[in-house]
Formats: C-alpha cells, sequence, structure tokens
C-alpha cells in the first residue's frame, strides 16, 4: 500500500513537469526553426524598364542579377517583383527585385518578408549612395534613410531602421541642379571598366552575410 502511495505521487509529479516546463516541440516546429534562421533576403532596390537597366540609381537589381547570373539560377515574376532562389552552405538566399518602383519598394519587402517567414536580422537591402565615392562599400546594421527614397518608405513600411544595408558608392560627380540625371544617368566609360570587379565583391558580400554574420562581414569589406 505505501509502495503503490509513493508510485502514484511520483508519476504526477513528473507528468506536471514535463507539462509545464517541457512542452512538446512537434517536428514540423523544429523545421520551420531551422528554415527561418537559413533564409536570407536580399533586396537589390532598382526601377523596372529597359530605360532604367544601367543606370546608376540601378546598382541594387545589377549586383542580384550579377549573383544570379554567375550561380546559375534564374529570375522569376511573382509577386510584386522578381525573384531567384540560390542555396549556398546550408542557406537560402532568396533574390529580390522589386517591380514597385523604388518609391514603393518597402511594400515588396513585407509581403516577402512575410510570406517566407524571415526575420528582420535575415534581410539585406542593397541600394546606391551618393555620399560614398564610386564603388565603395558601406556595410551597416541600421540607419536613417540617407535621403533615399527606396530606403524612406522601407523604413514606413516597415515602421523600423533596424534592418541591414549594404550601400554601394556612386559618387555625387555631378553639376548642381543636376542630381536626377546623373542618378537616372548610365555609368561612364571608366566606371564600366571597374565595375565587374566590385560586382564580383558584392555578390562575396552577399554570401558573407548569410554565412558568416554581420559582423564579420563588416569588418572584413568595409572600406574595400
Amino acid at each position: 500500500m505505501i509502495k503503490w502511495i509513493s508510485n502514484l505521487f511520483t508519476s504526477t509529479k513528473i507528468d506536471d513537469t514535463t507539462d509545464c516546463m517541457k512542452p512538446e516541440v512537434h517536428e514540423h516546429q523544429k523545421n520551420n526553426i531551422k528554415s527561418v534562421s537559413n533564409k536570407f533576403l536580399i533586396v537589390g532596390l532598382g526601377n523596372i524598364g529597359a530605360e532604367y537597366v544601367n543606370t546608376r540609381h540601378n546598382i541594387g537589381f545589377k549586383i542580384v542579377d550579377f549573383l544570379a547570373r554567375k550561380e546559375g539560377v534564374n529570375f522569376e515574376t511573382v509577386k510584386l517583383g522578381s525573384l531567384a532562389e540560390y542555396k549556398f552552405k546550408g542557406r537560402t538566399f532568396l533574390l529580390l527585385k522589386p517591380n514597385t518602383y523604388m518609391n514603393l519598394s518597402g511594400k515588396a519587402v513585407q509581403y516577402w518578408m512575410d510570406k517566407e517567414n524571415i526575420p528582420l536580422e535575415n534581410i539585406l537591402v542593397i541600394t546606391d549612395d551618393l555620399n560614398l565615392s564610386f564603388g565603395a562599400i558601406r556595410i551597416k546594421p541600421k540607419g536613417s534613410d540617407g535621403g533615399h527614397n527606396g530606403l524612406k518608405n522601407i523604413n514606413l513600411v516597415l515602421n523600423t531602421q533596424n534592418y541591414t544595408r549594404f550601400r554601394f558608392g556612386i559618387s555625387d560627380e555631378f553639376k548642381k541642379g543636376k542630381q536626377i540625371d546623373y542618378v537616372l544617368g548610365d555609368w561612364d566609360d571608366a566606371e564600366k571598366g571597374v565595375l565587374p570587379e566590385r560586382l564580383e565583391l558584392a555578390s562575396d558580400i552577399i554570401k558573407s552575410f548569410g554565412t558568416a554574420g554581420l559582423e564579420i562581414t563588416m569588418t572584413t569589406f568595409n572600406g574595400k
């Protein structure tokens, strides 16, 4: 009788501990957690249309296009943009080119974040920057829009500035009042000669962001 009562209380205690302190994690939940941590949204900012393809403002498109072509993956037309999937070292990189035009980029970013269940820390936004010399690289974990309309809309839609941005310098070599013409103008011959090497470096930055992490990527590539 004493042994039976002892076993009864022991059993009850174990069951309570199991239910309250060690909730069951189903297999599909484990898989979902894993997929979130290993999935990255790489957003190249730009404008759609043949007239914008080789413009300075479209460097975000140009970088993700270069990586996709180099790795043999293709873009498909999807909701709010074009998307290519690239797998590397156990990570999945979703390369996104929004088709919303620059000023509404945030709509596409938020949609694909939500659809693919990608956390904010796994997002990298690639943009041009007038305040950096041509080809200069700056990777930052957060910051203001710096006057860039694409970043401004992303900040507004996501209601945060805390996402990683990869700024590619296009310099500010334009005459007063000619900023729009300069930004929406084609690269000059000297810039075209240097671009392939900078695009190769940009591809390495994207892969490093997903595999080595933000801190190592900033240390390795900022200033190059």
